[in-house]
């Protein structure tokens, strides 16, 4: 467990985010074999129940943790498998044209934005009047065609190249998906098509905003940072009520030797500071191996 820890603290945030997915993939199945063994009610469905966003709003209000939980949430493993393909090969392009940060605003808001034109469509049109109180939606899929829109719509000229193919533009690529979830609205998955939908929407207007000079991303990873912040500060400290958090803006983060780092209470200090100044992503690969001892002591 150590070691699984301290490579996912030292990868980067796209690598991390399919890891958080494995490992809720993972842990669902396993459980749900332990449930079988034992001959108990499937642990699978319940998870899947009360973990993927419903459509339904009389469920939903007393499940609002699942826009959010849904999309870390896989049923199969063909299902996982593609997305996480998706998400590392056009997450990889995403981060050669942006940062950390915008990869996980996108991530997070088409996420959101997917669950929100799910729900909003089945409460809306009458053709799903009848599967409303059963429809459930769940997987990273919105999430991770919000940021294939967004790389495409920033640098629709970039190549793929495919076996047996060549190379395609990943604007054409882009093009498909989105013309695909359209045509497949009326087929038995229609919940997910339009969640994929509100995925490329809110990637559509991130792009947008940016190319104006307004970055929807600074808000939310400034909150991000913060509870990251905080977080880091109750967890690895408990116990410690004399220690100084005291924030300066003027603070040198980089004083202290990058080789030399040690497990002591100034070093932390700083590596803290620096979170909360510039967010976690801005660590080097020093600092974060100083934070992961630190939270393993």
């Amino acid at each position: 467990m150590k070691k699984i820890k301290s490579i996912f603290f030292k990868s980067n945030l796209l690598i991390r985010l399919i890891y958080i997915n494995i490992a809720v993939f993972l842990a669902v199945n396993l459980l749900d074999i332990f449930y079988f063994l034992f001959n108990f009610k499937s642990a699978q469905n319940f998870i899947i129940e009360y973990f993927s966003v419903p459509s339904s709003i009389n469920k939903l209000l007393f499940r609002i943790w699942t826009p959010i939980s849904y999309m870390f949430l896989h049923e199969d493993f063909l299902h996982i498998l593609f997305n996480m393909l998706w998400l590392y090969w056009f997450g990889k392009i995403f981060l050669h044209l942006f940062d950390e940060k915008k990869l996980l605003t996108v991530y997070i808001y088409s996420g959101l934005s997917g669950a929100f034109l799910y729900i909003l469509s089945f409460n809306i049109f009458p053709v799903f009047h009848e599967t409303l109180i059963f429809s459930r939606a769940l997987g990273a899929s919105a999430s991770v065609l919000g940021i294939v829109i967004a790389s495409a719509i920033y640098r629709p000229n970039i190549s793929l190249r495919f076996l047996f193919i060549g190379d395609i533009k990943i604007k054409y690529i882009a093009i498909f998906s989105v013309l695909l979830d359209i045509l497949r609205i009326n087929s038995e998955n229609s919940g997910g098509h339009i969640a994929h939908l509100g995925g490329a929407i809110f990637a559509y207007f991130f792009i947008k905003k940016l190319e104006k000079g307004e970055d929807i991303s600074v808000k939310f990873n400034l909150f991000f940072d913060k509870f990251l912040y905080f977080f880091i500060k109750k967890t690895s400290f408990k116990g410690s009520k004399n220690r100084d958090f005291k924030y300066s803006k003027n603070k040198d983060f980089n004083s202290f030797s990058q080789d030399n780092l040690e497990l002591n209470e100034k070093n932390i200090d700083k590596i803290l500071d620096k979170i909360k100044e510039t967010g976690y992503t801005s660590l080097n690969k020093k600092e974060k191996e100083l934070l992961f001892k630190m939270k393993n002591n």
